[in-house]
Formats: C-alpha cells, sequence, structure tokens
C-alpha cells in the first residue's frame, strides 16, 4: 500500500469542508502538474494520505482515503488531468506543521521538505508512521 499526501489552501478547500462530506467525500480537482497527475494516477483504493493546509497553516492536519481511483477531471478543459475522490478518516489531535516536520533529521527526505511545490506527492512508510505519531496517533 502506498502513502500520500494532498496539499490544500484553507481558503480554497480546507481539512473542515473535507471532514463535512462525510463517507460520501469528494473529488479532488485542480491537480494541473503532471508529475502530480502521475502520482493520482497511481493510486489504489483504500490507500491514504495526509491532508496539508498550504500557505496558511502550513501543517498536516488530517488523514484522507481515496474512495475512487483515477479519472478525467471535469475541471480541465484541455481533457489531459484527472482526479480522485477522497473521505476523511480522521483529524489529527495535533497538526504537525512545516517547521515540526522540517526540524526532524529523519524527515529530511520527505517530498514535502524537498520538492515543497508538488501538491499531491508520495510519503515513504517510515516517513507516514513518524508524521502521524507527531501528530499523535
Amino acid at each position: 500500500m502506498a502513502y500520500w499526501l494532498y496539499k490544500s489552501e484553507p481558503a480554497t478547500w480546507s481539512w473542515d469542508q473535507q471532514a463535512a462530506a462525510g463517507a460520501a467525500g469528494t473529488f479532488w480537482n485542480g491537480v494541473r502538474n503532471h508529475v502530480a497527475r502521475k502520482n493520482l494516477k497511481t493510486m489504489r483504493l483504500g490507500e491514504q494520505g495526509f491532508f496539508y493546509h498550504s500557505n496558511e497553516g502550513k501543517a498536516v492536519v488530517g488523514i484522507v482515503e481515496v474512495i475512487r481511483t483515477y479519472y478525467p477531471d471535469h475541471t480541465d478543459e484541455s481533457g489531459r488531468f484527472g482526479m480522485v475522490d477522497l473521505k476523511a478518516v480522521e483529524a489529527l489531535p495535533r497538526p504537525v506543521t512545516l517547521e515540526r516536520i522540517k526540524a526532524e533529521p529523519r524527515l529530511s527526505g520527505m517530498v514535502l521538505v524537498t520538492n515543497s511545490r508538488l501538491s499531491v506527492q508520495p510519503v515513504t512508510e517510515e516517513e507516514w508512521a513518524l508524521v502521524r505519531a507527531m501528530g499523535g496517533l
């Protein structure tokens, strides 16, 4: 099983909105980066990821799960990009800030640290376990 990190600006789509969508979840659209698109195409049902508030807050705040695999993004007029559907699984008891992630030497290779602009990124099993623990899970 793979793990992921999904970045969203809270003013555009927040953890609270994702959680309010309930078990039906929502689509994760608007990705226009080819590497992020490749990551979306790789995802399988049931895989989980961190929900990360970018710009405002800059912190991992929750965990989401893939409930529908890659399909065309209805907001992409070019027809080149797609999306997946995600549902909220649980909030982290303590948000894990980018500052804390950067301060942890074992996370120095995390894509969030090395390529912070990528909106959908892989997370290793070790990174997954460590960030979850830092967040109180």
